[in-house]
């Protein structure tokens, strides 16, 4: 339940992206417009080639539309260059996607402090700060494990911990479950409620599991580039 006092984290009016490659138009996003609010769940569905991930990755800075706005934390995001565009999603927002991307001659904790470590923390206190994520997702007994030592599921539990590290208001997921089997994508659907529920960051999931959007607050559905539907959970 979103509370009056709450603010939103993205704010995103009209957001269009086309492509022309060989006299070819192509309209991917049109005319959307939607708000994150802290604290909330947010989940896009829609059919293969609706837009979602478009919109996810112009969301989360990692796009520029063609034409709209968004705006993060509220900080208005159209006149920002890349360097600064970086920053304020480095500062903001965490990712995770399908496959972990974690760096397979790190250990865990090393691959969840190097968000920190890369905005020159201390070595040992970002080590600190890892293991304590590692903890809250379950892995303190796989802490010191490289990524080749662990199981489909325990790979993502790390990554959602590096994307938590630094404190995000909002975490971007496309399709965090999609490469688990159904036992292990069930646990990791009840974590990513429950760090919702405990550390109050917002999620925008992009999904075509049935199961983790229903966990959602609100269901967003895309089709053919446009967001038709904005229902509640």
């Amino acid at each position: 339940m979103i509370e009056a006092t709450q603010k939103a984290v993205i704010t995103a009016s009209g957001l269009s992206v086309h492509y022309e490659e060989g006299g070819v138009h192509t309209q991917v996003l049109t005319d959307v417009s939607l708000e994150v609010y802290q604290g909330e769940m947010v989940a896009i569905v829609g059919a293969s080639g609706s837009g979602k991930s478009t919109l996810l990755h112009s969301l989360g800075l990692l796009d520029v539309p063609s034409s709209g706005s968004i705006s993060i934390n509220g900080t208005a995001t159209d006149h920002l260059n890349e360097t600064q565009r970086s920053r304020l999603r480095n500062q903001v927002l965490g990712f995770v996607y399908q496959f972990h991307h974690l760096l397979p001659e790190f250990d865990a904790t090393d691959n969840v402090a190097m968000p920190l470590i890369v905005r020159r923390m201390n070595r040992n206190q970002a080590r600190v700060e890892a293991q304590l994520l590692l903890e809250q997702v379950g892995l303190s007994e796989r802490m010191h494990h490289f990524p080749g030592q662990l199981s489909g599921g325990e790979r993502q539990r790390v990554a959602l911990a590096r994307a938590l590290v630094t404190k995000p208001a909002c975490v971007l997921a496309d399709e965090p479950t999609g490469n688990l089997d159904r036992y292990t994508a069930e646990g990791m659907f009840s974590l990513l409620s429950r760090v919702n529920r405990d550390l109050g960051t917002a999620f925008v999931l992009v999904t075509h599991d049935p199961a983790l959007a229903a966990l959602a607050d609100r269901q967003l559905l895309m089709e053919k580039g446009r967001l038709v539907q904005d229902s509640r959970g």
